[in-house]
């Protein structure tokens, strides 16, 4: 059975970002009273401004929460519920996560990266939740479900369209998260298997769930009931989790992996051994993706992501925030890289203090870690915001529209068609139109990104006849590029 691991609370009011984007907020606060003052940190490019607040909704480690792209506060969510931009309930927001957890903690979920909102491809007015919870208390099964909200509904706060849509149902670690596909428009949305290497990765398009597929990361399973954050770079073609070797002993090593945001690959799975006898909580990945920050309880380690060489850039000072009987150490937890480019750290206990991490670009003990370098006036216990990288934006050049249904076409239009769809025996109808003088190329992919058929589109050509080799029932993405052009239908196969 997975150990309970957070149990702070958190809420929410509205206020204007000062800065400009989705991830420019972080709600402090451990008390579930609204009678009780809790904290807010609003971000922008370079600094932060913090103000102390009265909220209701509470936050015992899972917290999402967005703006709009200007910067204007929208929702936010513990799992349980989610809360406007008013701090009311929003309209239909009652009632996530069906299942015993919640009716277990009310006040707010204890799963570390539970949620992530984020505006949902194709729809500008549309948001949506993707959120985790347990479901039986004997074992590590979990479930992934997506809410959607309209935010134009009940007066430009918005309101619940679709809940609980049920994704995945399995054994799983704790924790999700996002990175955006490298059309710049659709998303990856990842989860780990329990005692396993398999990483989940949902693709998330226009239509909704677009496919789910299973990869194996490539090392020694880890024991039942890992809490790891799921963590992408800013550029996205880095990927972290944490392990450990057993349940006693406690031996944790970093996973850094390459991923492709085209296809949704792993790749070139690095094993780098950090701490002995202790559990690895938090990790983030520096603004320029050098270095790689992850902490155990006392200790905070710099990764060279180049070099894979190890610093230790913090030791727990032994500060106690606050004053008897809820007095605690300020040892290390969870990380957040915040809209300023500067790294947070929570504590393991509930406290009034983050760390800081100043200058997460440079080496060493230059990134200059303050323990307890802010004084917040209020408790808050050990959440972090689930924000992944809103400003990513299409690769260019790259063929990354391939898993991407609807994507208009770059520049050139190929009047692209299949026919018959679905095809039975992998005959099939090509009619496409070519830039004038130029060759092309025809490509079928499967499900999982891998290329599994390929031939070559003469100049002033029109029109083909495929016979596809056999190739299993299921859903294909067929491509038709000329240099840095192309275009993607879906083809359906059934024998």
């Amino acid at each position: 059975m997975k150990k309970l691991l957070l149990f702070g609370l958190m809420l929410i009011a509205f206020v204007e970002c000062n800065g400009q984007g989705h991830n420019y907020q972080w709600l402090i606060g451990d008390q579930w009273l609204q009678t009780i003052p809790k904290g807010r940190m609003t971000f922008d490019s370079s600094s932060y401004i913090y103000q102390t607040e009265y909220r209701k909704m509470a936050f015992n480690g899972t917290q999402g929460n967005i703006c709009d792209a200007q910067g204007n506060f929208l929702m936010s969510s513990n799992g349980v519920w989610i809360a406007n931009a008013n701090n009311d309930t929003l309209l239909n927001g009652t009632g996530l996560n069906p299942g015993y957890f919640v009716n277990s903690y009310p006040n707010g979920l204890y799963i570390p990266n539970g949620n992530f909102f984020i505006p949902t491809p194709g729809d500008t007015s549309g948001y949506t939740l993707f959120h985790q919870t347990s479901l039986d208390p004997n074992s590590d099964r979990c479930g992934v479900y997506f809410s959607n909200v309209n935010i134009n509904l009940d007066s430009g706060l918005g309101g619940v369209v679709s809940k609980n849509n049920l994704i995945i149902d399995d054994t799983l670690n704790w924790g999700i998260n996002a990175c955006k596909h490298a059309n710049g428009r659709d998303w990856w949305v990842v989860c780990m298997k329990d005692s396993s290497d398999t990483i989940y990765k949902i693709l998330i398009t226009a239509n909704g769930v677009e496919s789910i597929s299973t990869q194996s990361l490539g090392f020694v399973p880890v024991p039942v009931g890992n809490v790891s954050p799921l963590i992408f770079n800013k550029s996205g073609n880095q990927f972290t989790y944490n392990t450990y070797d057993n349940p006693v002993d406690r031996n944790s090593s970093v996973i850094l992996c390459d991923f492709d945001r085209c296809n949704g690959v792993f790749s070139n799975t690095r094993i780098i051994p950090v701490s002995s006898g202790a559990y690895i909580w938090g990790a983030s990945f520096s603004p320029n993706n050098q270095f790689l920050f992850v902490n155990t309880s006392m200790y905070v380690f710099q990764i060279n992501t180049i070099s894979l060489l190890i610093d230790t850039v913090a030791t727990y000072d032994g500060f106690v925030s606050g004053l008897p009987p809820t007095c605690c150490g300020t040892t290390f937890m969870h990380e957040y890289l915040a809209g300023n480019g500067k790294i947070y750290l929570t504590s393991g206990n509930g406290v009034q203090h983050l760390h800081e991490i100043n200058y997460p670009d440079s080496a060493g003990l230059a990134c200059d870690v303050q323990q307890h370098a802010i004084n917040l006036g209020v408790w808050h216990f050990r959440s972090v915001p689930n924000h992944p990288n809103y400003n990513l934006g299409p690769v260019v050049g790259s063929a990354c529209d391939t898993l991407t249904i609807g994507i208009e076409e770059i520049k050139h239009d190929f009047k692209f068609s299949i026919s018959p769809n679905p095809t039975i025996d992998g005959t099939i109808k090509l009619i496409y139109l070519l830039p004038q003088n130029q060759p092309g190329v025809f490509e079928v992919y499967n499900i999982t990104g891998q290329l599994v058929y390929k031939m070559n589109l003469p100049p002033w050509s029109t029109l083909q006849f495929v016979q596809l080799p056999e190739l299993s029932n299921g859903v294909y993405t067929c491509v038709v590029k000329s240099g840095y052009d192309r275009a993607a239908k879906k083809l359906v196969i059934v024998q």
